[in-house]
């Protein structure tokens, strides 16, 4: 039998898992034939599946003697040294590797696995990440994803943001683990960034639902609202039944002016998580927005039933009775919402939350209009909170009864609801 014959046996015997076999034949090849570098790859993987380590080293070690550009021989010897532990020169044998062959994803890979060994993280991030993309530009689906896990599974969990003051809706809250950071980068002003990220995930996997919907969440925070629409139907329509969804749809609805819409979302977040109180918040601003105050009251007092600190509530549900014109319940909001965020050293939010209890303070004494606030109480509260309403209702009156006061018009339009009613 020649060397080819031997080695074409040794090769078959360690498919089929006989690797003292393949040892023995691939030993007779490098014996006749002491410079066939392949030869002593071939029988070091044998030594390395059979667990004799040490031993495919040396092996590796020859190999690279014969031919010092064998790329393969330089990852293999890598992934030995790290079974090894010998970390530092695992990393100089994959570092060789990816100098010859610069798409060799595998070696980007191990190259990824020993940097968290040694504990730099953001360097075997970087690694796994440009493994994927070689990954994914020859069409190894498998070992792309498996690149994105390990991402995953490296990202450090991070804080939610804050939302602004005045926002429509709750917080962005973060998804697990790589789309925790890439809504974290987000939220830090990094949007093109981790847009380009999600692109990228996508492009590896079309039918990530969670992808979707943290795209949608960024292009919220870009002002997208329509884009992140799309991305959050698209996230439904792949079965990612989650309340983000539907509240992070919501708020891009209201912002459209698409008020029922978001209504139904926020109404579906709801029945998702129930506790939640961020929602109630959300979907109070949109009934406020629409000039429904009481409703908006209604969501902002569930609100603070089931989170008592809230600072947000309590601020918003001040407008709501600013806009009630009930002016003494306004103010205890607005103190409360000030006291809190004092407490929270958010200084920002409690010089605004002071900005408007002054305003309402200067701009509505008791004294010369507490009748006025009265009879304009009532009349919002008999048409449901909508002053759309009661406006339309005034409008006529003055068309039949030009020149008189304001309160006139008003109390005219109450004694006639009050009739129709009785």
């Amino acid at each position: 039998m020649n060397n080819h014959e031997l080695y074409l046996q040794g090769i078959e015997k360690a498919k089929q898992k006989d690797y003292a076999g393949a040892i023995a034949d691939f030993s007779q090849v490098v014996q006749l034939a002491p410079y066939d570098a392949e030869a002593y790859l071939q029988r070091g993987l044998a030594y390395y599946d059979s667990g004799q380590i040490l031993q495919a080293v040396s092996d590796y070690t020859e190999a690279l003697k014969i031919d010092s550009g064998f790329v393969e021989a330089y990852y293999s010897r890598a992934l030995a040294r790290v079974a090894l532990k010998n970390f530092p020169g695992a990393l100089e044998d994959v570092e060789r590797a990816i100098n010859l062959r610069g798409n060799y994803a595998a070696a980007y890979s191990l190259r990824g696995m020993v940097r968290r060994k040694q504990g730099f993280i953001q360097d075997a991030i970087a690694s796994f990440k440009k493994a994927a993309e070689l990954y994914l530009q020859q069409k190894d689906k498998e070992n792309c994803r498996l690149c994105l896990e390990r991402i995953q599974q490296l990202q450090p969990p991070a804080k939610l943001a804050v939302q602004p003051q005045n926002s429509a809706t709750a917080p962005i809250i973060s998804t697990k683990d790589y789309f925790t950071q890439l809504l974290d980068k987000a939220e830090k002003g990094d949007t093109r960034e981790a847009i380009a990220d999600l692109n990228w995930i996508l492009q590896a996997d079309p039918q990530d639902a969670q992808a979707y919907c943290c795209r949608g969440v960024v292009r919220c925070k870009m002002g997208n609202y329509r884009e992140a629409i799309a991305d959050f139907n698209q996230a439904l329509l792949l079965n990612f039944q989650d309340a983000i969804v539907y509240r992070n749809r919501g708020k891009a609805r209201s912002l459209l002016g698409d008020h029922q819409g978001a209504i139904a979302d926020f109404n579906q977040a709801l029945q998702m998580q129930p506790q939640d109180a961020l929602i109630y918040v959300a979907r109070g601003n949109v009934y406020r927005a629409m000039g429904n105050y009481l409703g908006a009251i209604a969501d902002y007092t569930q609100a603070l039933q089931l989170k008592s600190d809230d600072a947000q509530a309590f601020y918003n549900r001040g407008i709501a009775y600013t806009l009630l014109e009930e002016m003494q319940s306004a103010v205890e909001d607005y103190q409360r919402a000030a006291s809190i965020f004092c407490e929270q050293e958010d200084w920002d939010n409690y010089q605004q939350v002071l900005n408007s209890l002054q305003k309402i303070q200067t701009a509505y004494p008791e004294s010369k209009h507490k009748k006025y606030n009265l009879i304009r109480q009532k009349l919002l509260r008999l048409v449901g909170g909508y002053w759309e309403i009661a406006q339309r209702l005034i409008d006529q009156k003055q068309n039949y009864y030009p020149g008189r006061s304001d309160e006139w018009y008003m109390q005219k339009v109450i004694e006639d609801l009050e009739r129709d009613r009785s």
